[in-house]
């Protein structure tokens, strides 16, 4: 039975634990020496979708409420054309 000292199972765990990584970023295709651009890239992306997506639902709200706006105004007139 081998015997390690909590120095080498700390190397030893670093090890692994580095190999694991390189592993999983080579699966994602994250491998090579523009992987941080591609990181970077990834994440400008993800913020324009998410200024896009709340932009979209601020208009939304807004249209809605000027058609709203647009069909109290118009019952207004209406009612007041109507005397």
């Amino acid at each position: 039975m081998t015997q390690l000292t909590p120095e080498e199972l700390e190397d030893l765990l670093d090890r692994a634990a580095r190999r694991g990584a390189k592993e999983a970023l080579a699966a994602l295709g994250l491998h090579d020496e523009d992987a941080h651009k591609d990181i970077i890239e990834m994440r400008s992306l993800l913020e324009a979708y998410r200024d896009t997506k709340k932009s979209v639902w601020n208009t939304i709200v807004r249209i809605t409420t000027i058609a709203l706006l647009s069909f109290v105004a118009a019952s207004v007139w209406m009612q007041i054309g109507n005397k």
